[in-house]
């Protein structure tokens, strides 16, 4: 698993681009006899067969695709990306490498497999329209009577050998807008001749934040955040225009739909008063992901028969990020959970998408055996069947 991780982090790949990452997955499936399907352009997915392979089937997921960014980090100083603009600083490498392993020992456990076990390695997390939603929509996992699926993400947060789980809202849907001031350039030294959208930029930021404190129920889980801002070209030019990207995290389409709302209402009452005007746009993410209760229970049951009952930590809150499983859970009842690979020694307690971002690999001994255990688990399609 090592080795494998290692190996893709090495040779990372962005969404939707992850051709050799591809092919080398697919040699590495055939090799250990599995049959591999290819429903999008990149990705694959994978089936192992047991006995009355029609009775229940159970669906693994891992996602292959590397951040558009740099890395940095001695820990990574053996197996640092070789592909400029390419890093695996999300953990996407630990997951590939964990579910080709869990492959590997459910082939070895063949025989005590009932029913069907099928394995996403699924390309485009990082970028909509989300290789979760092509996989699903692709109709493959119909095809093949896919009736449950699970997941995994690292955690810096969480130390190896423990797990984080929680029932329900999981993760949040990352929706996205982009607006423009426009006002009327001119000379510094005469803003009363301009219309300055640096100005209308500054009093939008701050107004905007009073749509999460004075329009929405201080107990809804919601996160309206700027996160770029361009404009101008010089310390004495006022710009034509000021453009901004943010995104809107919540939990349900009727919330994001209403901050929008608002969030162009601000935008078109500060243009108006300056004498401005603006564009607005937006645009909806991932939806969020919602485990299934009887999903989450599999996964804290094999993990407390495997490794202990300290494995599974519940989590007191759900995370804010978001995550293309939630597409699945759109079609199947399933469940995500995190994966602790945080640690001083590896140097794995940086957040995800930071520069140094690593993992502990330690935590593959629990990784790879909980994916395998799910599957094999009675109740993972649900109702105790199996």
């Amino acid at each position: 698993m090592v080795e494998w991780r290692r190996y893709l982090h090495r040779n990372p790949e962005i969404s939707f681009k992850e051709f050799e990452t591809t092919k080398w997955l697919t040699a590495r499936l055939e090799e250990m006899g599995c049959e591999v399907h290819h429903p999008t352009e990149t990705g694959c997915v994978a089936v192992i067969r047991g006995k009355s392979p029609d009775s229940r089937v159970v669906a693994l997921r891992a996602d292959i695709d590397a951040l558009a960014m740099e890395e940095t980090g001695d820990a990574k100083a053996g197996f640092r990306s070789q592909n400029a603009g390419a890093a695996h600083c999300c953990g996407h490498d630990a997951h590939t490498a964990n579910l080709l392993s869990c492959a590997r020992m459910l082939l070895d456990l063949r025989d005590q497999i009932t029913g069907t076990i099928v394995l996403v390695f699924q390309p485009g997390e990082e970028k909509l329209p989300g290789g979760g939603r092509l996989i699903s929509e692709s109709g493959i996992l119909q095809s093949l009577g896919v009736q449950a699926i699970y997941g995994l993400h690292t955690s810096p947060a969480h130390a190896p050998g423990t797990i984080g789980v929680i029932k329900g809202p999981m993760m949040a849907r990352p929706d996205e807008f982009a607006l423009d001031l426009i006002g009327k350039g001119g000379h510094a030294a005469a803003p009363h001749l301009a219309i300055d959208p640096i100005v209308m930029a500054a009093q939008f930021v701050s107004a905007v934040q009073t749509v999460r404190s004075r329009s929405i129920n201080p107990l809804e889980p919601v996160v309206v955040t700027v996160g770029k801002i361009s404009g101008g070209t010089a310390h004495n030019v006022i710009p034509e225009k000021v453009s901004m990207l943010g995104t809107i995290r919540t939990f349900s389409r009727e919330t994001s739909n209403f901050i929008a709302q608002r969030i162009e209402a601000i935008a078109a009452g500060i243009a108006q008063g300056a004498g401005g005007s603006y564009h607005f746009s937006y645009d909806e993410g991932y939806p969020a992901v919602i485990n299934t209760d009887w999903a989450t229970d599999v996964i804290v049951d094999v993990a407390e028969s495997l490794h202990g009952p300290e494995t599974a930590l519940w989590m007191p809150e759900p995370v804010m990020g978001g995550e293309d499983f939630a597409f699945y859970l759109e079609h199947f009842p399933g469940a995500f959970f995190l994966l602790g690979t945080g640690s001083a020694k590896a140097d794995s307690l940086w957040s995800w998408h930071h520069p140094r971002y690593n993992i502990d690999e330690d935590a593959f001994v629990t990784g790879a055996s909980l994916m395998a255990g799910i599957a094999l688990h009675p109740n993972a399609t649900g109702g105790g069947n199996g």
